[in-house]
């Protein structure tokens, strides 16, 4: 689990391969789950959505995602990602540089996928 709650599979990073500037993880949110609203210091990072659908909020703009959309997040720019579907929403996570914990801030409590 991240600390914006999502369920991560880190697939490619310094801490199992090695990339040294990249990471890349794949991330699940259950139908109605949120992640939490945060922002990452230094790490851009780009969101690939596989399957399921949802709403990206980026800065105060929200989008619906679905899959083969890529959504690129600068850093220090405030996201969340909620599932707006039925099945999981499966999407992969790509940050430069490498995603750390100790990166991420966390702004607010995550919004209802209702309102989303």
């Amino acid at each position: 689990m991240t600390l914006d709650g999502s369920e991560v599979r880190e697939l490619v990073a310094y801490r199992n391969s090695t990339a040294k500037n990249q990471s890349l993880a794949e991330a699940r949110l259950r139908p109605g789950q949120s992640t939490r609203l945060h922002l990452h210091r230094t790490s851009e990072e780009i969101y690939y959505i596989l399957s399921g659908m949802g709403k990206m909020r980026i800065g105060g703009q929200v989008d619906s995602v679905e899959p083969g959309t890529a959504v690129l997040i600068p850093p220090g720019v405030p996201h969340q990602i909620t599932n707006t579907g039925t099945n999981l929403l499966i999407f992969l996570c790509i940050c430069a540089p490498p995603y750390e914990h100790e990166d991420t801030v966390l702004l607010d409590e995550p919004v209802d996928a209702q309102n989303a």
